[in-house]
């Protein structure tokens, strides 16, 4: 019989990730409704040693699976190995971080299982009646959110987009079980061979990770206006991003989009300037905790879910907001 909430923890280079902190906290929630447990799976060469950091972070057992081959991230390899864990625990709903890694290796998980899987989800909560998992996600170019339940096969099985789910703080007092399961795996599991890992180097901050995000939509009018808005956010401690429009005209980088397509950021202010809000936009920024928006459309959809709003050309706005807070600095430091 299926039973229990689990996560695969993903991590690279031995560091767990963000993302699996965020699992945690929304599995907490799931567990609770369904009085089950929480438990994650970490795969990883020399890996045990992290599984308590999953335990502090709201996970009842982690099952850790250690092996040579599982040393960096190779298809096959970790999907054996992740079967097996499925296969033998049975779990009621498996969760994974949509990243490349999660993207990558819950299809073939699924298949392997024969389940669903819903990807790219937004929201995840219990049906009361039911017990079954509604899994959320936006649908028909971001047109629609749809919901969308596995009634009849286990585990029920998504991939949640990270950014959206909120972590519990850090216990350092939480105590859990760690088991170890053993999965035998052999060089000819490896459909490729991994010989060499190249890193990129990280020329700019994460957007998921900024605390301020000053985002420009195609009301800024053209590519030069982002240095405005870099100086406003540098103001502000925060990173400028932007919508989908921007991007496709190869005025920014892809890594700095935000939305269905980009990433998913819940900033404590998110600045949208010159954003009309279209819900493929919305989807992506609509959890931040201050959600300021300046455009000169007064019926602009992103005014629905803005916290203050200021109706006005952006490139007439902003120079005021970047002059007047300048001069606030400025009389701190004097005083």
């Amino acid at each position: 019989m299926s039973k229990d909430v689990f996560i695969v923890a993903e991590q690279r280079d031995g560091a767990i990730q963000k993302v699996a902190f965020e699992l945690l906290g929304k599995a907490k929630e799931l567990a609770e409704t369904l009085e089950q447990k929480v438990v994650a799976v970490l795969l990883g060469d020399q890996i045990r040693g992290r599984a308590q950091t999953l335990i502090e972070h709201g996970a009842d057992e982690v099952i850790v699976v250690d092996h040579a081959l599982l040393k960096d991230y190779n298809t096959e390899p970790y999907a054996k190995a992740l079967t097996a864990v499925v296969r033998e625990r049975e779990p009621e709903i498996l969760l994974f971080g949509a990243t490349s890694i999660g993207r990558d290796l819950a299809p073939r998980v699924s298949a392997r299982v024969h389940t669903g899987l819903t990807a790219d989800c937004t929201g995840l909560e219990i049906d009361v009646t039911s017990k079954n998992l509604f899994m959320t996600r936006p649908a028909f170019g971001g047109n629609i959110m749809a919901t969308i339940q596995c009634a009849n096969h286990r585990p029920q099985m998504a991939t949640v987009r990270p950014g959206v789910m909120k972590a519990l703080p850090k216990n350092a007092e939480s105590t859990g079980v760690i088991s170890q399961v053993a999965v035998e795996l052999e060089s000819k599991d490896e459909a490729v061979k991994i010989v060499e890992v190249v890193k990129a180097t990280k020329k700019s901050a994460d957007i998921i990770e900024a605390k301020c995000l000053v985002s420009g939509g195609r009301g800024i009018g053209k590519p030069e206006k982002f240095e405005m808005l870099r100086q406003l956010a540098d103001l502000l401690g925060g990173e400028v991003s932007s919508s989908r429009a921007n991007v496709d005209a190869g005025w920014i980088n892809r890594d700095k989009q935000v939305g269905q397509t980009g990433k998913t950021v819940r900033p404590q202010l998110y600045v949208a300037c010159g954003i009309s809000g279209a819900v493929q936009h919305l989807v992506g920024m609509e959890n931040a905790d201050y959600i300021i928006a300046i455009n000169k459309d007064s019926s602009a959809p992103v005014f629905d879910v803005a916290d203050l709003g200021i109706v006005g050309d952006v490139n007439v706005i902003v120079p005021k907001l970047i002059d007047a807070i300048t001069k606030r600095k400025a009389e701190k430091e004097i005083q």
